[in-house]
């Protein structure tokens, strides 16, 4: 199934995606659910929402203005350094444990959204990546438990903003300037991609493809990224998991190709669809 979080007129929802058009979750439900992270915190999630699939739809995908699928992440993980060709490309090392920082909720859009590139910076990057979304929380979560706790899988654009990333050794402040971040189209439940499933990563930035990756390349497998994260803090639904960007970052190509006004950069997955956001600046 294909969740979403989105807006019409201004009004924030949550729905599910059939074909071309949104079945209003929200409103189906009966208000009992203010977003969809509301939802996936109820174990039974998935058959709560099977029972209204066949509603009638309530709005086209044209209709919608396309929100982060998580709006309001508790907290947002990204892993760094998680594919060995990025490793390479930045003069890295292969960590034993995973490299982790945060991103916080201002700084994503979502799908057909405007990246907002800043004017303090000429070095706008793309960092494609496949998000994981928590559903069922918990603490210290074994790696053979751990593909129960996933809701589903989107599609991320880590848009990275490289001279404030690089400051210093500590990367937040590159990774977090306002609305430079894309997260959607939307949610792919674990009922479409079953644990362990192998995913395809591509990044294309006007049409050229300029990443592609699989999850089988990853350093850190998801199971144990999640393991690593809930050993130190505990996880809860709608936390989400960014794991990792393969190589081809702009920045390391030859020559660069950094963003300005009018790309558009497009992240594929191919169990999940793509994410794509047009770059605007940003005043």
């Amino acid at each position: 199934m294909k969740l979403v979080s989105f807006s019409v007129n201004g009004q924030q929802s949550f729905g599910l995606v059939k074909d071309e058009s949104v079945i209003d979750l929200k409103k189906h439900l009966d208000g009992k659910y203010e977003d969809l992270k509301s939802l996936l915190a109820e174990d039974d999630f998935l058959s709560i929402v099977k029972a209204k699939a066949d509603a009638t739809a309530d709005y086209t995908l044209a209709e919608i203005e396309f929100e982060p699928v998580i709006p309001n992440p508790g907290q947002i993980f990204c892993i760094g350094l998680n594919y060995a060709d990025h490793v390479q490309e930045t003069q890295k090392q292969v960590t034993e444990k995973p490299v982790i920082f945060f991103r916080l909720a201002p700084s994503q859009v979502g799908h057909k959204q405007p990246l907002l590139k800043p004017v303090e910076t000429e070095k706008f990057d793309y960092e494609g990546e496949i998000a994981v979304v928590i559903g069922k929380g918990g603490r210290r979560i074994a790696k053979e438990d751990a593909w129960d706790h996933i809701a589903g899988y989107s599609c991320y654009n880590d848009g990275s903003v490289r001279d404030w990333q690089l400051h210093t050794a500590q990367w937040g402040p590159g990774k977090n300037f306002f609305k430079t971040g894309g997260f959607g189209p939307w949610l792919v439940t674990t009922d479409e991609i079953p644990a362990n499933k192998t995913m395809t990563l591509v990044t294309r930035v006007n049409g050229q493809e300029l990443q592609r990756a699989q999850t089988t390349q990853l350093i850190h497998d998801i199971p144990s990224l999640i393991n690593y994260i809930s050993t130190f803090t505990p996880l809860s639904a709608g936390d989400v998991i960014v794991s990792g960007t393969p190589g081809g970052i702009g920045l390391k190509r030859t020559p660069p190709v950094l963003l300005n006004e009018g790309d558009v950069v497009e992240i594929e997955v191919d169990k999940i669809g793509i994410l794509s956001n047009v770059v605007k600046n940003d005043g």
